[in-house]
């Protein structure tokens, strides 16, 4: 298991990720993830959460590739690697509209093919050693070492999935059920093979809440609000029984009439939510249908730093 500092915005606290990071470091989580959105820059977060971490490995990401060129992703990681003496990952997505259009003002046109060419492009620069030019050609010469952290593709579409299949150290998924861990699974196995490669390792990231407090309820509810209209998801929440919510989502509602429409269940369908024997069954669950990796997405309101789940989860 893995800790996400910070993954999608929210009410909480802007510097929570930094004590939901050093919670983690000191329960000997292994790595710490540090998102990027509206609020923060994911290479300076990481850099941040150095600082109050001792060991944990860093991931930055998953980084926008509308927004940001191959060159300026691998260099970011190189220098928070060089600056903290830590292995240092990237993750990389395509985001949303909504992000790279209403908050960056970038188009975000052909994203998959953005996704395949910028993972194509940072499994080389990601391995560059000083000395060596920047890029093919170029009279710039690298200075600063490789990073020393995995290359991970979030993918959820199919096109998605073959760049992590061809390029990627480890895929993964966001908000996802066993049922869909299973598909999406073979669907990398799939992929890999036509690639000729080995499958990169699974992961993803659950919103997670041990024993929640009805407010950590409603923080995951909001989570899983803006995933109501997303194709794929939609249709897996209206089939869990939770059609009311998707159809106020297709009509516009705003995430706060979303959250009092979806019941308390809906936090379990995509996450770790209930007591401890639940949540290690759930576990046991999305391993069972072919997760490698989670990586706790921890509620941390009415549980700060989510710490009551944290503790719990570090012996499941």
């Amino acid at each position: 298991m893995s800790v996400v500092a910070v993954a999608r915005e929210d009410d909480s606290p802007v510097d929570e990720p930094l004590r939901v990071a050093a919670l983690a470091d000191r329960l000997g989580y292994r790595e710490v993830w540090a998102g990027e959105g509206p609020t923060w820059d994911a290479f300076v977060l990481a850099a941040g959460l150095a600082r109050v971490t001792e060991r944990a490995v860093l991931t930055a990401g998953p980084v926008p590739v509308s927004v940001r060129d191959p060159v300026t992703i691998a260099r970011g990681a190189a220098s928070v690697a060089a600056i903290t003496g830590r292995p240092v990952g990237v993750a990389l997505g395509t985001s949303s509209k909504r992000v790279v259009e209403g908050v960056h003002g970038r188009p975000r046109t052909r994203p998959a093919t953005a996704l395949t060419e910028t993972a194509a492009a940072l499994r080389e620069l990601l391995h560059g050693e000083p000395g060596e030019p920047i890029v093919p050609g170029s009279t710039f010469r690298r200075r600063l070492a490789p990073p020393g952290g995995p290359l991970t593709v979030a993918a959820f579409g199919d096109r998605a999935i073959a760049a992590a299949a061809a390029h990627a150290d480890r895929m993964l998924l966001d908000l996802v059920s066993p049922r869909q861990v299973r598909e999406l699974r073979a669907k990398l196995s799939a992929a890999a093979e036509r690639a000729g490669r080995t499958p990169p390792t699974l992961a993803a990231w659950l919103p997670a809440a041990v024993d929640p407090a009805p407010e950590s309820l409603a923080q995951v509810l909001g989570s899983i609000a803006g995933y109501l209209t997303v194709p794929g998801y939609a249709e897996v929440f209206a089939e869990a029984g939770f059609g009311e919510a998707v159809a106020l989502a297709a009509s516009g509602a705003d995430r706060a009439t979303l959250v009092r429409a979806l019941p308390a269940a809906a936090a379990a369908t995509v996450g770790l939510v209930g007591d401890l024997d639940t949540v290690r069954a759930r576990i046991a669950a999305y391993a069972e249908a072919g997760l490698d990796e989670i990586a706790l997405v921890p509620a941390t309101t009415g549980d700060p730093a989510g710490e009551r789940t944290l503790t719990a989860l570090r012996s499941a």
